[in-house]
């Protein structure tokens, strides 16, 4: 059974600046680790999100590295210093090449 890999973040809309915000990222992802056979016998190929970067204005402020032992549908939580008004990018890269991406807003006072 296939996965359709979707990623969901939540960022809160607004902060007021300096405040410290908790970002949490969640991709639906099947995270195949290579390691099983189909019903034929053959090995089903490896399939992991292996990369995983936040960006805030196009500069890159958190990455992780994934590996096989990451779970099915990885969650990533981590925290950001408010400054200003921008917009965050999130991608996760998959083994075969493949990006998914989100983005969201956050307004600052």
């Amino acid at each position: 059974m296939s996965v359709q890999s979707k990623p969901r973040v939540r960022v809160p809309a607004t902060a007021k600046k300096d405040e410290l915000i908790e970002i949490k990222t969640l991709i639906s992802h099947e995270m195949e680790s290579g390691q099983r056979k189909d019903s034929a016998g053959k090995p089903i190929p490896r399939k992991i999100i292996n990369k995983f970067t936040a960006a805030f204005d196009g500069k890159v402020f958190f990455e992780a590295d994934w590996h096989p032992a990451i779970s099915v549908n990885p969650y990533q939580s981590f925290f950001y210093k408010a400054q200003k008004s921008g917009s965050f990018a999130f991608k996760w890269k998959d083994d075969d090449g493949t990006e998914y991406a989100a983005e969201s807003k956050l307004a600052v006072s």
